[in-house]
């Protein structure tokens, strides 16, 4: 059984830090591309980074590029989101998502083609 867990948020005032973590299972983890996506109050759901776990390809949406960093641990089955410079804007819950990494390639960022995800975890940035 896929599973993926995400956590690490919190509150942090703008322009802070937080990491958040992805702990994958239930799947070969180097068969799949795993991503941050988000959901603020009242908005649609936004895929904000992908990473391809065997080959280190990655992938930003414009709107954290530059501020959020994705990385992954191929031996834990970790994804992790660095996130810096944080702004008001950026609060939603995030969650992980995967699917096999060729879906990276079809389709993005686009969080309606991925159909495994984890619980999300709340960020919120404050002013």
């Amino acid at each position: 059984e896929v599973q993926l867990q995400a956590s690490g948020g919190g509150l942090v005032q703008a322009g802070g830090s937080l990491r958040l973590s992805c702990a994958a299972s239930g799947f070969t983890f180097d068969d799949y591309a795993i991503g941050w996506f988000r959901q603020a109050p009242g908005k649609e759901r936004e895929g904000i980074s992908l990473i391809s776990s065997s080959d280190g390809r990655t992938l930003y949406a414009d709107s954290v590029k530059g501020r959020f960093t994705i990385s992954s641990d191929n031996n834990k089955n970790m994804v992790y989101l660095q996130m810096n410079s944080l702004k008001t804007e950026d609060t939603a819950v995030y969650y992980c998502a995967g699917e096999l990494r060729e879906y990276m390639t079809k389709y993005g960022l686009r969080w309606w083609r991925y159909a495994r995800w984890g619980r999300g975890t709340l960020v919120t940035v404050s002013s």
